[in-house]
């Protein structure tokens, strides 16, 4: 399989995560873990695998520069928008933090352009409102949404790890080629862990493991296993092989997947909206990967 299918295929398999994580991981919060603790147990589970899988990997000397820069995409990568989704979510509605999150491939093309890492390009453009009519229709249709007082402050962190996540796309790939990838993430996690140590403790006294059942244990494994360790490895892999838009755009996925599982769960049923907007993710996506393969065909010229 080419590098750029290997990319396309991580990246759905993230997404498919992230889909269900909207859910499961609001199922955690407040009542048995406040979201500081979660995002603590998220970060240093994560980081603890990244560690482990790292010595199966041959052993990188780094230059000491790009630790301050692997530490300043921490803060981005790992602590902004690990902290600011987790504690955004439970203070709004799932179905207001994955409209919000759709924004985020948006950020990565226009901030790209700002900082002369993207060029501009109509079909990209075009493919990215194209997905974004997809995935607006599939939100619209699907849930009720809360705007008001009692969800602004959630609101407003998430559009903050929207920012963050998005700048970590763009300013992430050239050590993403200089390194290993569990090289980079390793390193990322264990800063993450140092920063994350103050806040995710102070909350840890308030832990009732007496309240935790078995779908309770199970859920906090897929969040630090699945959505962390798994997702953030494999949207690294995406963005190694494609770029940071083609990267960022796959998170219009999220609610088209989300819909599918529900259905094979006999949880929802299909209709013609859900289907169209399918669609107009599909040629969305399809125009943003017309993008990328004509680039890289020429690259290799």
């Amino acid at each position: 399989m080419s590098n750029h299918w290997t990319g396309h295929l991580a990246l759905f398999s993230a997404q498919l995560i992230y889909a269900l994580n909207y859910s499961i991981a609001k199922d955690l919060m407040p009542e048995l873990l406040h979201p500081f603790t979660l995002v603590f147990f998220r970060i240093t589970g994560a980081g603890l695998l990244f560690w482990i899988a790292g010595v199966f990997v041959r052993s990188e000397k780094m230059e000491p520069a790009d630790y301050i820069k692997l530490f300043k995409l921490c803060l981005l990568g790992v602590v902004f928008n690990q902290f600011f989704f987790i504690t955004g979510l439970c203070y709004t509605t799932p179905i207001n933090s994955a409209l919000i999150m759709i924004t985020s491939p948006i950020l990565v093309f226009v901030l790209g352009i700002i900082l002369n890492r993207e060029p501009l390009r109509w079909n990209v453009i075009t493919g990215l409102a194209l997905a974004m009519t997809g995935a607006l229709l599939m939100l619209l249709f699907k849930g009720h949404f809360q705007w008001g007082s009692e969800t602004l402050a959630g609101d407003l962190m998430t559009v903050i790890n929207a920012c963050s996540w998005s700048l970590f796309l763009i300013y992430s790939k050239p050590l993403l080629f200089k390194y290993h990838t569990l090289t980079v993430m390793k390193w990322l996690f264990l800063f993450g862990f140092i920063i994350s140590c103050p806040l995710g403790l102070s909350r840890i006294n308030e832990i009732h493991l007496q309240d935790f059942n078995l779908y309770s244990w199970l859920s906090l494994g897929f969040v630090v296993i699945a959505t962390t360790f798994l997702a953030y490895l494999l949207n690294v892999m995406g963005l190694k092989r494609l770029n940071a838009v083609t990267t960022g755009a796959y998170i219009f996925l999220q609610p088209f997947l989300a819909s599918w599982v529900a259905y094979l769960l006999g949880k929802d049923a299909l209709n013609t909206i859900k289907l169209l907007s399918g669609l107009c993710i599909l040629g969305g996506l399809s125009l943003i990967h017309f993008h990328t393969f004509t680039n890289k065909s020429h690259e290799t010229r």
